[in-house]
């Protein structure tokens, strides 16, 4: 009303009062209505910012899709120990092992994406979009990578009495009795089996692949020479190893082991480009502010960078497999479309 009559003509104390108005009396509620947009505005602006900055203010969980003291835990629990000193936070541990960790996995995806829920995730995260028909998570979608954390070596392992010696040896004997060789694993689908799978699949022979309910129960009737072969992670193999209880042929990774340096790769013993190697990696939420991914992984960088932690993982037969969230979401991509590929050619399913 002020502005519609403004040119009327005013009273003579009207206008005296009016002079005497300090100055910017008469903007203070436009200055009010600026400050609230203010008030409102810069923190929406500023969030991630303050998530990055203030982060963690509070514990941590950590998902450990595999049981206390198995092959992921360990690794999760090494890195967990060190988190607690760079992050001065709580981290808690959660196992919650079962359906080739997917039961971890579903857990994790329905969480805040705020980086106070993290999981450890392994080769078996990448299989599972193609072992099972029906996943309650994508894989892709449903979360944000964090930090690559180690590389384990798979080894191809024999029965003292098999007549094989090297890669070469095992494909012409299975060349020469197709079907009659047969190869243990820890469970249809696992990273192991699919192991063996990628081998029947780029030598070109036939083996017939004997699943057990784990690890541990395989190797025993490869040592008893129930089964000829196996393929294993090289920490629970290498005391049979050492002891002449199997003999090792290759071993699965791009590279040979630093922990077996005369045992070549299979790449190199007359299977090239054949890569199986196990690793294991962190992942949170997807939409988690990328100033927490960031902190988190220049944290796991670091830690893997200690002395102390890469004496405790070689200890375990792990290699630190560092790099950046980009890259350890492009890894995990190509992961997936590599072991489709395997599944589809092995007609392995879970479901």
């Amino acid at each position: 009303m002020r502005f519609l009559f403004s040119r009327l003509p005013l009273r003579r104390g009207a206008a005296r009062s009016r002079r005497r108005r300090p100055i910017g009396a008469v903007d203070r509620r436009r200055f009010h209505v600026k400050q609230s947009f203010f008030v409102l505005v810069v923190p929406l602006c500023l969030s991630g910012l303050t998530l990055g900055s203030e982060y963690p203010n509070k514990p941590i969980r950590f998902i450990v899709a595999g049981p206390a003291g198995g092959a992921s835990d360990i690794p999760a629990r090494i890195v967990a120990q060190k988190l607690v000193e760079g992050l001065r936070q709580q981290i808690v541990v959660d196992n919650r092992p079962g359906a080739a960790g997917r039961i971890g996995s579903e857990l994790a995806a329905r969480t805040a994406p705020d980086g106070y829920t993290i999981l450890l995730i392994s080769t078996a995260y990448a299989i599972n979009p193609s072992l099972y028909r029906h996943l309650p998570y994508d894989p892709v979608k449903d979360f944000t990578p964090v930090a690559s954390l180690i590389n384990v070596c798979n080894v191809l392992v024999a029965h003292p009495s098999v007549p094989a010696k090297s890669v070469k040896d095992v494909i012409r004997l299975a060349k020469s009795r197709p079907g009659a060789l047969n190869f243990a694993s820890g469970g249809t689908g696992t990273g192991i089996h699919l192991s063996g799978e990628l081998f029947k699949t780029m030598s070109g022979i036939d083996i017939v692949h004997v699943p057990y309910k784990g690890t541990t129960p395989a190797l025993v009737d490869v040592m008893s020479g129930q089964v000829p072969l196996m393929f294993v992670n090289l920490p629970p193999a290498m005391p049979l190893i050492k002891s002449g209880k199997v003999r090792v042929l290759a071993v699965t990774c791009v590279k040979r082991s630093r922990f077996l340096p005369d045992v070549p790769t299979v790449s190199e013993s007359g299977l090239p480009g054949y890569e199986a190697d196990g690793w294991f990696g962190v992942v949170t939420s997807v939409g988690t502010p990328t100033a927490v991914t960031t902190r988190l992984n220049q944290e796991i960088n670091r830690i893997l960078n200690m002395a102390d932690v890469r004496e405790q993982l070689s200890k375990t037969g792990a290699e630190p497999f560092i790099t950046t969230p980009e890259r350890f979401g492009a890894y995990i991509k190509l992961q997936i479309t590599k072991w489709s590929a395997v599944v589809r050619a092995s007609g392995a399913r879970a479901d």
